[in-house]
């Protein structure tokens, strides 16, 4: 086949009063309009005549032309009708866009990120658009291998942000098992990478567990010289070993005297699920003890400077300090593995003591199932754990507790 243009000759063509062709040769010819310049090939298929659209000149260069020419014409030769592969190939790019990692996430994050924390949505996000969305963003989610992903952890290591890796390939792992739930990915690739980052460095809260120096911190606490307020939300701090942004932020109206029972609202956990707290009899004495002073307001344990506030989040761990306790030996979020290390060694149930950590425990069904039963033991466990604390801040010595169950 011999190439009649030259790329003189196509860059001098000028449009006329009606289009017209120059023709290259074996049905490749580029057709000048007053709009522009169009490549076009014309061949025969089936028995019928048809025209493939090969480009735009100048962003398709008279050599582009003859090779897209030379490719549509072995496609005819192996009975391929190049216009319909145009149209599949095209429609299979823009399939695999719409099933980018990205647009994958986004949506997953649009489905799930309102029953989070504004703090902890913020920071998915982030992780999404600094970490993956660059590397592997525009991937087809369903064709990303595990090498892929590892790259992007290792960025993150190399920075010295192991932990912020770990959280990325947990974040990479929900959107892959979004993706196929919705049929746009056939498997999570992250289980692959089991080991291949170092485990995270997990900074524990300081915490006493030692059940006589427990006893001495309690007396501690007894004989602070602080305001009620604080006294009280310390001694809470160890008979429920909540969070401490729970504790302070707890309010009187959570507060059901006649079932013994603190109700935290979905909107202040960290799980975004409501979370009851049984109450021992010690407990309910504190609360009726602090009605006087604080019960007229709205927090149980009210900011000194402003009352339609909760107490500070550095009060708690301040009263610790002055009391000498350094944040190497004692927190204020130390309390609740205090707990939970004195009730596992004391044989409790670790469904129990999970629960009532406001930890997630078993699958949706076991959930639901086990609800009632965790409340009655967390009844039973909580009144047992107050008096234990009791027996320890009076100086006893270590004594068996009878299981929760």
């Amino acid at each position: 086949m011999k190439s009649l243009l030259t790329d003189t000759a196509v860059k001098n063509a000028k449009p006329k009063d009606k289009p017209y062709n120059l023709t290259d040769g074996g049905g490749l010819y580029l057709k000048v309009t007053t709009a522009g310049k169009y490549w076009r090939y014309n061949y025969s298929f089936n028995g019928k005549q048809k025209t493939y659209a090969m480009g735009v000149y100048s962003d398709t260069s008279l050599k582009q032309a003859r090779d897209k020419h030379q490719a549509a014409r072995e496609s005819l030769a192996q009975g391929v009708d190049p216009s319909a592969k145009k149209q599949e190939d095209k429609a299979a790019q823009v399939a695999l866009t719409e099933n980018s990692f990205e647009l994958v996430a986004r949506e997953w994050y649009g489905k799930f990120s309102g029953k989070w924390s504004k703090v902890h949505a913020a920071n998915v996000l982030t992780r999404l658009e600094k970490d993956l969305f660059p590397f592997i963003g525009s991937k087809p989610v369903a064709e990303i291998e595990p090498p892929a992903i590892l790259k992007c952890l290792r960025r993150i290591e190399e920075r010295g942000a192991l932990d912020s890796a770990h959280r990325a390939k947990t974040t990479a792992g929900q959107v892959f098992r979004y993706a196929v739930s919705i049929g746009k990915a056939t498997r999570d690739p992250t289980p692959d990478l089991q080991g291949a980052l170092p485990p995270p460095d997990r900074k524990h809260f300081a915490a006493i567990t030692d059940p006589a120096q427990v006893g001495q911190l309690l007396r501690d606490i007894a004989e602070y010289h602080g305001i009620p307020e604080t006294i009280t939300a310390l001694q809470l701090s160890a008979y429920l070993f909540q969070r401490p942004g729970e504790i302070r932020a707890m309010q009187w109206a959570e507060i059901n005297f006649e079932t013994a029972q603190w109700t935290i609202p979905a909107e202040r956990m960290k799980r975004r699920k409501a979370h009851t707290v049984p109450l021992s009899r010690q407990v309910l004495a504190l609360l009726l003890d602090l009605q006087p002073l604080t019960g007229r307001r709205l927090y149980v344990f009210p900011s000194r400077t402003n009352i339609n506030k909760p107490m500070g989040d550095n009060t708690l761990g301040g009263a610790l300090r002055k009391m000498g306790y350094d944040s190497d030996t004692m927190t204020a979020h130390g309390f609740r593995a205090m707990a939970s290390t004195r009730l596992y060694e004391m044989g409790y149930p670790a469904d129990v003591i999970e629960k009532q950590l406001a930890h997630s425990v078993g699958n949706t069904i076991r959930r639901a199932y086990d609800r009632s039963q965790h409340l009655d033991q967390r009844t039973a466990m909580m009144q047992q754990w107050a008096d234990y604390l009791d027996s320890l801040r009076d100086g006893a010595q270590v004594i068996p507790i009878r299981r929760a169950g």
